[in-house]
């Protein structure tokens, strides 16, 4: 599988306006991103990508700040390399350790979580992930059964896992991303998380005590009738992917149809981490 790396150069008077140009290409297909110092690297596979839809999406942004961008292909063989040259480790709340296989492990974090990228994301880095993560942290998953909604890498699950969680079920629907997780898992030990290839339709008959979903605001909205059914009574779910005007609102108000009440929220920049009950 063949990607496409977009390096975008931002000049911009706040930092909201680079996500929410980051955001938007989310919804086209763009599945990988990296922020450096002079903008972001977006990545997309080739047989995703389509100009004229690229620049329709980017002309909404044009008036709003100064941007180009450079595209490059990478070929498959090469995706490994283009990580291990970016990828640095990752601490979250000073209680998780976040590393690839070919850093050095950290013995005095509480919890390590070793992931080898490949073209998944969910590494943890962006904003997004680690909120979730640091929610986590603040609430008990012990003998929980969980269900993560666009796992990424599993990085989510994994660290439920982790954190005593009995059963795990962890589903995308993008096959690399399902191969990524039940490696990572191994890499983790981590032997009870049930992988699944699919989006809403894949979810199993059953019930859970938490969800955890780190999509983006429109496919939150789509599936959130069927977490409220996959969730258990008293139940809790997690979910990012969006900010926090307008779109913390707006998931608030979707969610309360469904009778998922919200507790509280994080914020980093503009993006939103937020927690509800059933």
């Amino acid at each position: 599988m063949n990607y496409y790396e977009l390096f975008f150069t931002t000049i911009t008077t706040e930092d909201y306006q680079q996500d929410l140009l980051i955001a938007a290409l989310g919804e086209i297909g763009f599945d990988t991103f990296e922020e450096v110092e002079t903008g972001f690297k977006a990545y997309i596979q080739v047989d995703h990508f389509n100009q004229e839809t690229l620049d329709e999406t980017l002309a909404d942004y044009r008036e709003m700040f100064i941007f180009s961008y450079e595209i490059t292909l990478i070929p498959q063989k090469n995706w490994n390399e283009v990580w291990e040259s970016n990828f640095e480790p990752i601490e979250v709340s000073g209680q998780v350790f976040v590393r690839a296989t070919f850093h050095a492990p950290k013995p005095e974090f509480p919890y390590e979580i070793v992931i080898d990228p490949k073209m998944a994301f969910g590494t943890g880095h962006h904003q997004t992930t680690a909120m979730m993560m640091a929610l986590m942290l603040e609430n008990d998953f012990a003998g929980k059964n969980v269900l993560d909604m666009g796992c990424g890498t599993g990085i989510l699950a994994i660290l439920a896992a982790k954190l005593g969680a009995a059963e795990l079920t962890a589903i995308d629907n993008d096959i690399v991303c399902y191969e990524s997780t039940i490696e990572n898992s191994t890499l983790n030990n981590v032997q009870h998380i049930k992988a699944l290839c699919g989006s809403k339709e894949a979810i199993p008959n059953e019930q859970y005590d938490t969800i955890l979903a780190n999509i983006n605001r429109n496919i939150l909205l789509d599936q959130m009738e069927s977490y409220s059914k996959a969730l258990k009574p008293g139940g809790e779910i997690y979910f990012s992917g969006f900010y926090e005007s307008p779109d913390l609102d707006i998931i608030i108000n979707e969610a309360g149809k469904y009778g998922l009440k919200y507790i509280i929220h994080k914020k980093d920049k503009e993006w939103v981490a937020a927690k509800f009950i059933v």
